[in-house]
């Protein structure tokens, strides 16, 4: 029996046979947002190579969700490797694999082991815009300043 509590959403997982041994993700911790996402790959990163790394994973997410992608932190701190488009989108009506893409900013190779903790994946509500043209925006103080207009400090 599944025990869920009012901020639980139920997601279908499927596993590959493959990945028939791998732990399926989970939350490391009881507040942790994020489940941990393991390689189903072997292979060596090369510094400044990026590479997708299978999980054997696919999911299915309920329509107003989706999942997000993102780095480990320790993985980013200690190694240089990060999640390249992070976060990355897993759509609720995707259906294949969960694919990592990882990139490694760092100066050595990185070796990720098959079963390795990769990537972690947070499930995000998804609110679509219903756009509407208009002639003018409403004005602000900081209006069309951007990319760095607030300075540093």
């Amino acid at each position: 029996m599944i025990r869920m509590d009012m901020t639980d959403v139920l997601v279908k997982i499927k596993r590959d046979p493959s990945a028939a041994d791998l732990p399926l993700p989970s939350h490391g911790t009881v507040h942790a947002s994020g489940v941990d996402l393991r390689s189903n790959e072997e292979g060596v990163l090369q510094p400044g190579e990026v590479r997708a790394f299978g999980t054997g994973l696919s999911v299915e997410i309920p329509p107003g969700y989706e999942f997000q992608v993102r780095s480990r932190s320790g993985l980013a701190l200690k190694n240089r490797v990060m999640v390249l488009n992070s976060p990355g989108t897993v759509d609720a009506d995707y259906r294949g694999e969960v694919r990592v893409i990882l990139y490694n900013a760092g100066a050595q190779p990185f070796q990720v082991r098959r079963g390795d903790r990769i990537a972690q994946m947070v499930l995000c509500p998804v609110l679509r815009p219903v756009f509407v043209e208009v002639d003018s925006l409403s004005g602000t103080e900081r209006d069309s300043g951007g990319f760095g207009s607030t300075g540093v400090r």
